[in-house]
């Protein structure tokens, strides 16, 4: 592991915050801020009581950082409230990932920032969907005519669809991964074990083990990982939260031999455990066992994943930080398409698609 990343010392045990020097913090601000988790510090302080033992200046700065996070969380539910007006007629939508976490007040919402919220339909509604969304302001970001047929035929949503006044930012799935990636989690069984959230009846988030799978399979199928930190703390936290639940993580490992994401969840588990030190049940590790990749693969995948799901920040940087970066997006790019679709889209993207001004 990199040394002086500050930001991992204080994830695992938040009581170091008590001995750091102001040269200190301003290196923890900095890591924290470049891997999106500068007000997720915060609300970890806040929560084990140490807020008041950060010297004033670096305070001051969380404090700004937790003001715009709860802005956040107040406009996430001010557009899930006209994305429930727009879809109306539609039926039940399930809300992925971070408006999932605020709708149905899950740890991982408390000091999350927002660019997009993802909503999850079935296949056969998108039209419907997307002529809704459009009646009530949304329109597509991807003029592009081979950016539509990308997104439309191969891939696991629509092109992302942004409002024309609010400027918020939607993006509409009807699966979890692409069409045309190695595995293919079932929507069907994902979204037959949805579950509602409170208060709310046309409104669902994905069951316990589902949302973990989710997370799983977003990060360790993802091609950029600039956010790979805070993905994986997502995940530390809804562990922790779901495993006082009766037979979660029976549940976990089941679900992901039924899902197809057994490589996922084992990935998530070993980093968790290693980077992050989450707490995983010694039967469940050796559950999950089904998954390992060979031992030769996992050498090679910690190499790249110990320095890419760290913060893009010089001080949690090596000489071989960048060559990971750039494998794992060569990898991520792999598991959605295959080869020749692959060298298709790369061809089209770097000569032929319009670049921006």
């Amino acid at each position: 592991m990199i040394p002086n990343l500050l930001v991992l010392r204080v994830l695992r045990n938040p009581e170091v915050v008590i001995s750091l020097s102001l040269a200190d913090w301003d290196l923890l601000l900095r890591q924290a801020r470049c891997s999106n988790l500068l007000a997720r510090i915060h609300s970890l302080l806040d929560e084990q009581d140490l807020i008041h033992r950060v010297p004033p200046k670096p305070r001051e700065h969380l404090e700004w950082i937790y003001v715009i996070a709860e802005r956040q969380i107040k406009a996430v539910h001010w557009e899930v409230t006209m994305i429930r007006k727009a879809l109306a007629k539609v039926g039940p939508i399930i809300l992925l990932k971070g408006a999932a976490y605020v709708m149905a007040k899950l740890p991982p919402a408390q000091g999350r920032l927002f660019s997009d919220i993802d909503i999850m339909v079935p296949k056969d509604s998108l039209n419907e969907v997307e002529a809704a969304l459009m009646l009530h302001g949304w329109s597509t970001t991807h003029h592009d005519t081979y950016d539509q047929r990308y997104y439309r035929k191969w891939m696991h949503e629509l092109p992302p669809m942004r409002h024309i006044k609010r400027s918020s930012v939607i993006d509409v799935h009807h699966a979890i991964l692409p069409e045309t990636a190695t595995i293919h989690p079932s929507p069907d069984k994902l979204r037959a074990s949805a579950c509602s959230i409170d208060g709310y009846d046309d409104l669902m988030v994905f069951a316990p083990a589902d949302m973990v799978l989710h997370s799983a399979a977003h990060l360790f199928h993802e091609s950029e990982l600039d956010s790979g930190l805070r993905d994986l703390v997502d995940i530390d936290s809804l562990l922790h939260h779901f495993s006082n639940l009766p037979s979660f993580w029976i549940m976990l490992v089941e679900r992901a031999k039924d899902l197809e994401l057994t490589r996922a969840l084992f990935y998530s588990l070993h980093y968790a455990t290693r980077i992050l030190h989450t707490p995983i049940p010694p039967s469940t590790m050796e559950a999950i066992e089904i998954g390992r990749p060979n031992q030769l693969t996992l050498i090679f995948m910690d190499k790249l994943f110990t320095r890419a799901l760290m913060p893009n920040h010089p001080s949690c940087s090596d000489w071989l930080t960048n060559t990971a970066r750039r494998g794992l997006y060569v990898r991520g790019s792999w598991l959605r398409m295959p080869p020749l679709l692959l060298v298709r889209h790369l061809f089209h993207k770097a000569f032929i698609s319009p670049k921006p001004d």
